[in-house]
Protein backbone atom coordinates (compact mmCIF):
# COMPACT_ATOMS: atom_id res chain seq x y z
CA UNK A 1 0.00 0.00 0.00
CA UNK A 2 1.67 3.28 -1.13
CA UNK A 3 0.91 6.44 1.46
CA UNK A 4 1.47 9.71 0.70
CA UNK A 5 0.54 13.13 2.94
CA UNK A 6 1.52 15.85 0.06
CA UNK A 7 1.07 19.69 1.32
CA UNK A 8 -2.29 21.24 0.35
CA UNK A 9 -2.11 23.48 -2.33
CA UNK A 10 -4.78 25.10 -5.18
CA UNK A 11 -3.91 22.44 -7.25
CA UNK A 12 -4.85 19.62 -5.03
CA UNK A 13 -7.87 21.60 -3.55
CA UNK A 14 -9.97 19.52 -5.67
CA UNK A 15 -9.22 15.97 -4.11
CA UNK A 16 -10.66 17.31 -0.69
CA UNK A 17 -14.47 15.65 -0.06
CA UNK A 18 -16.79 17.96 -1.87
CA UNK A 19 -18.31 18.80 1.50
CA UNK A 20 -15.17 19.62 2.99
CA UNK A 21 -13.62 21.98 0.02
CA UNK A 22 -17.08 24.32 -0.05
CA UNK A 23 -17.20 24.17 3.67
CA UNK A 24 -15.74 27.93 5.83
CA UNK A 25 -16.46 26.74 9.43
CA UNK A 26 -12.95 27.57 10.04
CA UNK A 27 -11.92 29.96 7.57
CA UNK A 28 -14.46 32.51 8.29
CA UNK A 29 -15.95 34.25 11.35
CA UNK A 30 -19.56 32.61 12.08
CA UNK A 31 -21.35 35.98 10.41
CA UNK A 32 -19.14 35.85 7.12
CA UNK A 33 -19.57 32.31 7.11
CA UNK A 34 -23.66 32.32 6.98
CA UNK A 35 -23.23 34.91 4.46
CA UNK A 36 -20.94 33.13 2.03
CA UNK A 37 -23.35 29.92 2.12
CA UNK A 38 -26.30 32.19 1.68
CA UNK A 39 -24.30 34.05 -1.43
CA UNK A 40 -23.86 30.62 -2.72
CA UNK A 41 -19.92 30.59 -3.10
CA UNK A 42 -18.33 29.07 -0.07
CA UNK A 43 -15.94 27.11 -1.91
CA UNK A 44 -14.46 30.38 -4.06
CA UNK A 45 -14.04 31.90 -0.50
CA UNK A 46 -12.03 28.26 0.67
CA UNK A 47 -9.94 28.76 -2.27
CA UNK A 48 -9.07 32.75 -1.48
CA UNK A 49 -8.26 31.37 2.24
CA UNK A 50 -5.62 28.70 1.41
CA UNK A 51 -4.48 31.20 -1.15
CA UNK A 52 -3.95 33.99 1.11
CA UNK A 53 -2.36 31.54 3.55
CA UNK A 54 0.10 29.97 1.42
CA UNK A 55 1.12 33.24 -0.05
CA UNK A 56 1.40 34.69 3.85
CA UNK A 57 2.39 31.56 6.01
CA UNK A 58 2.93 28.77 3.63
CA UNK A 59 1.02 25.66 3.24
CA UNK A 60 -1.75 24.83 5.98
CA UNK A 61 -2.75 21.38 5.01
CA UNK A 62 -1.96 18.14 3.75
CA UNK A 63 -3.81 15.83 1.51
CA UNK A 64 -3.71 12.22 2.89
CA UNK A 65 -2.98 9.60 -0.71
CA UNK A 66 -3.20 5.53 -0.50
CA UNK A 67 -2.00 3.94 -4.00
CA UNK A 68 -2.63 7.76 -5.25
CA UNK A 69 -6.09 8.10 -4.08
CA UNK A 70 -6.91 10.67 -2.29
CA UNK A 71 -8.52 9.33 1.32
CA UNK A 72 -7.99 12.29 3.78
CA UNK A 73 -6.60 15.85 4.70
CA UNK A 74 -5.64 17.49 7.55
CA UNK A 75 -5.84 21.45 8.19
CA UNK A 76 -3.85 23.32 10.39
CA UNK A 77 -2.53 27.65 10.78
CA UNK A 78 -1.84 30.01 13.37
CA UNK A 79 -4.87 31.20 14.96
CA UNK A 80 -4.72 35.09 13.18
CA UNK A 81 -5.68 33.15 10.68
CA UNK A 82 -8.24 31.17 11.96
CA UNK A 83 -11.60 33.31 12.64
CA UNK A 84 -13.55 30.83 14.05
CA UNK A 85 -11.60 29.99 16.64
CA UNK A 86 -12.48 33.38 18.91
CA UNK A 87 -16.03 32.20 18.96
CA UNK A 88 -15.21 28.73 20.85
CA UNK A 89 -16.25 29.27 24.48
CA UNK A 90 -12.56 27.84 25.39
CA UNK A 91 -10.71 30.85 23.32
CA UNK A 92 -7.80 31.93 22.49
CA UNK A 93 -5.82 29.50 20.99
CA UNK A 94 -2.16 30.44 22.46
CA UNK A 95 -0.08 32.60 20.50
CA UNK A 96 2.92 29.93 20.56
CA UNK A 97 0.99 27.35 19.12
CA UNK A 98 -0.64 26.57 15.01
CA UNK A 99 -4.09 25.31 15.40
CA UNK A 100 -4.90 21.88 14.25
CA UNK A 101 -8.28 22.94 12.48
CA UNK A 102 -10.20 19.95 11.60
CA UNK A 103 -8.73 16.80 9.91
CA UNK A 104 -10.64 13.79 7.91
CA UNK A 105 -10.30 10.26 6.90
CA UNK A 106 -12.58 7.81 4.48
CA UNK A 107 -14.20 5.46 6.69
CA UNK A 108 -12.69 2.45 4.68
CA UNK A 109 -9.35 3.74 6.04
CA UNK A 110 -9.81 4.65 9.32
CA UNK A 111 -8.17 2.55 12.47
CA UNK A 112 -4.93 1.65 10.23
CA UNK A 113 -2.80 4.02 11.59
CA UNK A 114 -3.03 6.74 9.41
CA UNK A 115 -4.47 9.47 11.82
CA UNK A 116 -1.40 9.29 13.96
CA UNK A 117 0.79 9.59 10.51
CA UNK A 118 -1.39 13.28 10.12
CA UNK A 119 -0.54 14.05 13.69
CA UNK A 120 2.91 13.61 12.99
CA UNK A 121 3.29 15.32 9.68
CA UNK A 122 1.67 18.52 11.13
CA UNK A 123 4.40 18.41 14.00
CA UNK A 124 7.41 17.63 11.95
CA UNK A 125 6.44 20.96 10.09
CA UNK A 126 5.08 23.39 13.05
CA UNK A 127 8.68 21.96 14.63
CA UNK A 128 10.53 22.86 11.95
CA UNK A 129 8.21 26.80 11.52
CA UNK A 130 9.82 26.95 15.41
CA UNK A 131 6.24 27.02 17.10
CA UNK A 132 6.15 25.33 20.47
CA UNK A 133 2.54 23.49 20.55
CA UNK A 134 -0.15 22.58 18.20
CA UNK A 135 -3.60 23.52 20.41
CA UNK A 136 -7.06 22.10 19.05
CA UNK A 137 -10.85 22.30 19.91
CA UNK A 138 -12.40 19.16 20.67
CA UNK A 139 -15.66 17.97 20.41
CA UNK A 140 -16.73 15.88 23.90
CA UNK A 141 -20.22 14.89 21.95
CA UNK A 142 -18.95 14.09 18.74
CA UNK A 143 -20.79 11.64 17.21
CA UNK A 144 -20.34 11.91 13.42
CA UNK A 145 -17.76 13.36 10.90
CA UNK A 146 -17.59 17.57 11.66
CA UNK A 147 -15.69 20.31 11.30
CA UNK A 148 -14.59 19.99 15.04
CA UNK A 149 -12.26 16.98 15.93
CA UNK A 150 -13.45 14.31 18.56
CA UNK A 151 -11.54 15.19 21.43
CA UNK A 152 -11.54 11.57 22.53
CA UNK A 153 -9.32 11.44 19.51
CA UNK A 154 -7.19 14.14 20.28
CA UNK A 155 -6.56 12.23 23.08
CA UNK A 156 -5.16 9.65 21.86
CA UNK A 157 -2.69 10.60 19.81
CA UNK A 158 -1.08 12.56 22.77
CA UNK A 159 -2.81 16.46 23.62
CA UNK A 160 -3.60 17.26 26.68
CA UNK A 161 -6.70 19.46 28.03
CA UNK A 162 -5.51 22.45 28.56
CA UNK A 163 -8.75 24.39 28.87
CA UNK A 164 -11.78 22.24 30.13
CA UNK A 165 -15.25 22.00 28.84
CA UNK A 166 -18.44 19.80 28.73
CA UNK A 167 -18.47 20.25 25.50
CA UNK A 168 -15.68 21.98 23.81
CA UNK A 169 -12.29 21.38 25.58
CA UNK A 170 -9.29 23.23 24.38
CA UNK A 171 -6.31 20.35 23.79
CA UNK A 172 -2.63 21.09 23.32
CA UNK A 173 0.64 19.11 22.36
CA UNK A 174 4.01 20.51 23.53
CA UNK A 175 6.02 19.42 20.90
CA UNK A 176 9.38 20.26 23.60
CA UNK A 177 8.04 16.86 25.05
CA UNK A 178 8.36 15.42 20.81
CA UNK A 179 12.04 16.37 20.52
CA UNK A 180 13.41 13.47 21.91
CA UNK A 181 11.32 11.38 19.95
CA UNK A 182 11.28 13.88 16.77
CA UNK A 183 14.57 11.58 14.88
CA UNK A 184 12.39 8.94 15.61
CA UNK A 185 9.25 10.25 13.80
CA UNK A 186 10.83 11.61 11.02
CA UNK A 187 12.37 7.83 10.55
CA UNK A 188 9.34 6.19 10.52
CA UNK A 189 7.19 8.53 8.46
CA UNK A 190 10.24 8.25 5.43
CA UNK A 191 9.62 4.42 6.16
CA UNK A 192 6.13 5.07 6.40
CA UNK A 193 5.51 7.65 3.44
CA UNK A 194 8.25 5.71 1.03
CA UNK A 195 9.99 9.27 1.65
CA UNK A 196 13.60 7.58 1.76
CA UNK A 197 15.81 8.95 -0.61
CA UNK A 198 19.38 8.45 -0.74
CA UNK A 199 21.76 11.81 -1.42
CA UNK A 200 23.20 11.76 -4.43
CA UNK A 201 26.96 10.96 -4.78
CA UNK A 202 28.74 14.04 -5.32
CA UNK A 203 31.21 13.98 -8.28
CA UNK A 204 34.51 15.35 -9.09
CA UNK A 205 34.82 17.86 -11.68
Amino acid sequence: MGRQLVPLTLDNLPDLPKRCRGCVFWELDPVSGEAAVKAGHPDLEKEAWISAVLLEWGSCGRVVYVDEVPVGFVLYAPPAYVPRSTAFPTSPVSPDAVQLMTASLLPGYQGQGLGRVMVQTVVKDVLRRGFKAIEAFGDAGWTEPACVMPAEHLLAVGFKTVRPHPRFPRLRLELRSTVSWKADVERALDQLLGAVQKEPALRPL
